[in-house]
This record gives structure tokens, sequence and C-alpha cells, in this order.
């Protein structure tokens, strides 16, 4: 897996993770999405080699993760991710290989949700793969995440 695809993928789960925690308007969801994928970006990157090399690549994380992340933040509004979480929920029961998708009429933007894999962990919770794929703006965006139940039986999202 690239670092692209690793920075993107977890930038797009932890961004819609974040949506319930909080309040997003159109002043400030661009800055929440540079924050949150410099921050991303930059832990992947420092996953990256050693020494000198290490340094650059989470330098180089960063500043990936917050341009995404800028991107999503400015292309995505509240509706789009309400329709997002939506689709997401739904996946969570979907039979494995079944698309969810989602749609913001006002906005244009579009997305699907396909469980791909389940199974359980060493500790017994069930988990799931999913692959996700947003269109923002006439682009598409796919990423591949993993999310567990938990004993009250909400969803976490954990890669």
């Amino acid at each position: 897996m690239s670092l692209r695809s690793i920075v993107l993928s977890t930038a797009l789960m932890a961004g819609v993770a974040l949506t319930g925690c909080t309040s997003y308007d159109a002043g400030n969801k661009e800055m929440v999405g540079t924050g949150l994928g410099a921050l991303v970006g930059g832990l992947a990157g420092s996953q990256v080699g050693g020494g000198k090399g290490q340094l650059w690549a989470t330098g180089a994380g960063v500043l990936l993760g917050a341009l995404v992340g800028s991107e999503l933040g400015r292309s995505l509004d509240k509706a789009d991710m309400a329709y997002m979480n939506q689709a997401q929920s739904r996946a969570y029961s979907a039979p494995i290989g079944q698309t969810i998708s989602w749609n913001n009429p006002q906005s244009g933007n579009s997305g699907t949700y396909t469980p791909i894999r389940d199974g359980r962990t060493n500790s017994g919770s069930y988990c799931r793969e999913y692959q996700q794929t947003i269109y923002v703006g006439g682009q598409q965006e796919t990423a591949t995440g993993t999310a567990c139940q938990q004993a009250d039986g909400t969803w976490k999202i954990i890669n």
C-alpha cells in the first residue's frame, strides 16, 4: 500500500469518525480538514525509513496530508457528511460485497461503501473491512478501512 493510500484512507476515515464530535460549518471545515490531514500525514510519514529519510518522509506526509485534508474539508459539506454517515452505518450490516451508495443532490458529491471482508479479532470483536469511494467535484478518491463493533453495539473505525 502506498503512502498516499495510507494517508488518504486514514484521513477519510478519521474525518468520517469525527463528524459526530465536531460541528462543521462553512468557516472551519477546511481548517479542520487541513489540521487533521497534516496530523495523519505526519504520523504516516514518520513510519517510513529512518534518520534523515524518516524526517523527510514525515515532512512530506504533513504536507500531503494537509493538502488532502484541506481539499476534503473544502469540498465536503455538513449534508455530504450526513449522507456518508448513513451509508457507512448501512454498510456495517450489509452483506459482504453489497455496495451502499450515497448522493447529495445539492452538492453533486457522492460515494459508496462496500464491505469486502469480515471476521473476528483475537479478542473476539466482530470487524468488517470495507472499500470507500468518494466523488468530489468530479474527482474520485478510494480508500479501504476496517471498523469493529464495540460491546455496546456501536462501531469504531480502527484503520
